[in-house]
């Protein structure tokens, strides 16, 4: 396997997680030559499958969350009605408190959904960099474009060639970098490769036209991209904007239905995908909740439509992850809602309500302890308090209290002790000093 470093994402974030992700597809894509079938298309289906797996005790988690969320929103609501126009401190301190009461006995957090949302995002990120720039993970694929990208550098003219290529322009900062400038083999290589990767059918022929000499070279190349991009017909390096233009220039019918074939999937995935997500109760009272669930609907509405469109501008290989993880996603919708369904959430809710209440007493201690802490330290205070007034003393009654003090430790003092035997030693000097 390859070890690509230039064409990979280098953010701080995505960048380590597209990395990871590309191990992933590089070694899908690795078993499926193996076996005699290196398709990307596949590999694309397959990795979706694997990412999405390892996805699922996230998934579970949220889709938990929901269901509990259904079931303890009306008493959130009578909490929200009982302070709705209390606005003192008392009050608001009193409503939070209650609230969280609640959240605890559900035994969900205000912010769980969002905290797994934000550990998903970068994944999904990564997923988009690793599938819409395969060559730069995946090295069997970039090893198609050699030896053809090293002799086409070396070609006059082959730079200001390339930038005219319809893609080009989303690499215009890796040509105007000081490696690809300086010259930095491997900058250039990878730059090459990018662009290349983007090529639509029309300009590899322009290509092959304009540097005939390598014609061998770049005829070796398409067939091996064809091989790894051809999925049921239709090449997933192109999108299907592009694939129905050419379809439609040639008259091919079955072309340009089949490039539609995509942007329907991923619609009609997307709307069941969205059908089996679980619905929040809207609830009459509450204006703001009732806005919020109107803003969801017509997200849900929106969404199909958004991913016809997305996918059929993107390449089709984007489409294809797009259509598989809805499908992956439904399939697992359906297991996780009857995983769900057979919970018995009073059971559930019981042992959140045994493992808040231990929460509590936990807390409670430590109050307690804080309370010792706190009261010691102020016994402290007192004594430095009664020390300082003790500097105000006058000499007299500074020896009036040391008169009391050694009287009352001397009646107090134990047969034997240093006590005892000064006390021995000072009625001596006192019986001989009359």
């Amino acid at each position: 396997m390859s070890n690509i470093l230039l064409t990979q994402d280098t953010g701080k974030i995505i960048g380590p997680v597209a990395k990871l992700l590309g191990y992933i597809m590089e070694g899908i894509f690795y078993v499926i030559d193996k076996i005699g079938i290196p398709n990307i298309g596949l590999a694309i289906i397959l990795f979706t499958i694997v990412i999405y797996l390892l996805l699922m005790p996230l998934t579970i988690k949220q889709q938990k969350f929901s269901k509990l969320s259904a079931k303890m929103n009306p008493e959130l609501q009578e909490i929200q009605k009982k302070y709705k126009n209390k606005k003192d401190n008392d009050s608001m301190m009193a409503m939070n408190m209650e609230t969280q009461a609640v959240y605890a006995k559900y035994g969900v957090s205000p912010s769980g959904s969002c905290v797994q949302l934000l550990i998903q995002m970068p994944i999904l990120l990564a997923l988009y960099r690793v599938i819409y720039n395969i060559p730069a993970y995946v090295g069997k694929v970039k090893d198609a474009f050699f030896p053809l990208v090293d002799k086409l550098i070396a070609e006059q003219g082959s730079v200001e060639f390339l930038k005219g290529f319809s893609n080009a322009n989303m690499f215009t900062k890796q040509f105007e970098n000081e490696n690809f400038v300086g010259g930095v083999t491997s900058y250039v290589q990878n730059t090459f490769v990018d662009v290349l990767n983007k090529a639509s059918s029309a300009e590899w022929v322009s290509l092959k036209e304009n540097f005939s000499s390598l014609s061998a070279d770049i005829d070796h190349t398409v067939s091996l991209l064809d091989q790894y991009n051809n999925f049921l017909g239709l090449s997933m390096s192109n999108s299907p904007s592009f694939t129905f233009g050419e379809a439609r220039a040639t008259g091919s019918v079955l072309m340009m239905i089949a490039a539609f074939s995509i942007p329907v999937l991923a619609a009609l995935t997307q709307w069941i995908n969205v059908k089996l997500m679980p619905q929040q109760p809207t609830n009459t009272e509450n204006e703001q909740q009732n806005t919020m669930a109107q803003s969801m609907k017509t997200m849900n509405m929106v969404m199909p439509i958004m991913s016809a469109v997305f996918c059929y501008t993107l390449p089709a290989g984007m489409g294809l992850y797009w259509v598989a993880g809805a499908v992956v996603r439904s399939i697992q919708q359906i297991l996780i809602n009857k995983h769900i369904d057979k919970m018995d959430l009073d059971e559930l809710i019981k042992k959140n309500e045994e493992k808040a209440k231990k929460k509590m007493e936990k807390a409670g201690q430590k109050a307690e302890k804080m309370a010792a802490y706190a009261s010691m330290n102020t016994k402290n205070a007192g004594m430095a308090s009664k020390a300082s007034v003790s500097s105000k003393l006058s000499q007299e009654e500074k020896e009036e209290l040391v008169r009391k003090s050694t009287e009352y430790y001397s009646k107090n003092a134990k047969p034997g002790s240093m006590m005892a035997k000064a006390n021995m030693v000072k009625e001596y000097n006192e019986k001989n000093n009359k």
